[in-house]
């Protein structure tokens, strides 16, 4: 099926996901978004999702474990552009999984792929950002190594849309939310005001991302009579045998929707297996 021609949300999407220049695929997420905002699009798709162990990404950056990519320092220019392009690569990566969040999971409520939409032009704001702050200091997305973490989780979740929705959004991009406050107060000391203020409006809107992931585990949640609380701390305890890392930003996660005790539950896992 020609993609372009479909008018399925889910097909279209896929298109997105398969560009492989990050230009190309912000401007198909600018324009998928258009669509489904004007009811171009829909959501009946009789296709199953494929599996997808390659999204749509450039030649570079080379891909290694994530021990060998080098330690980055904000006081230098050189160390502020390898931090720029690792949130960069990170950010890379956001788009493609709020694209496969769109493109994998079916008969969810259509404000489930306005939320993951909203999520992916987002995420694409975020990735022109930081490569335009590259370009312009001398460097570009793709120049330093980075790891493939963010999609391993992808895969490993790309079955289930609660499990996803527990597992990306509320640890791996929640974890965002913990570091980038301290990024940003080492970055005070550097003066570097343009790189500051591009975090600073990452970590704003990934509140509001964290928070879409909280709804929709939630709303699974439900929909299966399941307990939320007691079913993220099983799947934490299910795929994440090393632990999480702490300290956790309390009050950035409460305002991404998770609960008190749901806090002091992840502080208690972290200390049994810290």
């Amino acid at each position: 099926m020609n993609s372009l021609a479909t008018t399925s949300l889910h097909e279209r999407a896929y298109h997105c996901l398969m560009q492989n220049e990050p230009g190309d695929k912000a401007a198909c997420v600018s324009l998928l978004a258009e669509q489904w905002q004007r009811q171009d699009l829909q959501l009946h798709d009789e296709n199953a999702a494929r599996a997808l162990p390659v999204p749509g990404r450039p030649e570079r950056p080379h891909l290694v474990a994530p021990a060998r990519v080098p330690k980055r320092s904000v006081h230098t220019q050189a160390g502020r552009l390898r931090l720029a392009h690792a949130i960069a690569h990170i950010e890379f990566n956001a788009i493609n999984l709020a694209l496969d969040a769109v493109y994998r999971f079916r008969g969810m409520p259509p404000q489930y792929y306005s939320d993951w939409l909203q999520v992916a032009q987002e995420e694409a704001k975020h990735f022109t950002l930081l490569n335009d702050y590259l370009q312009q200091h001398g460097s570009a997305y793709g120049e330093f190594d980075a790891h493939n973490g963010l999609w391993e989780m992808a895969l490993k979740t790309d079955h289930d849309v609660l499990v996803r929705m527990a597992l990306v959004p509320r640890v791996l991009e929640a974890r965002g939310l913990d570091v980038t406050p301290g990024m940003i107060r080492r970055l005070q000391q550097t003066g570097d005001s343009r790189l500051i203020a591009i975090l600073q409006l990452i970590f704003d809107e990934e509140i509001g991302h964290v928070k879409i992931g909280s709804r929709w585990f939630q709303y699974c949640c439900r929909q299966r009579g399941l307990n939320p609380e007691d079913t993220f701390v099983d799947l934490l305890q299910q795929y994440m045998k090393q632990g999480l890392a702490g300290p956790f930003e309390m009050e950035a996660r409460k305002a991404a929707g998770f609960s008190e005790q749901e806090m002091q539950r992840l502080v208690q896992i972290t200390t049994a297996t810290g």
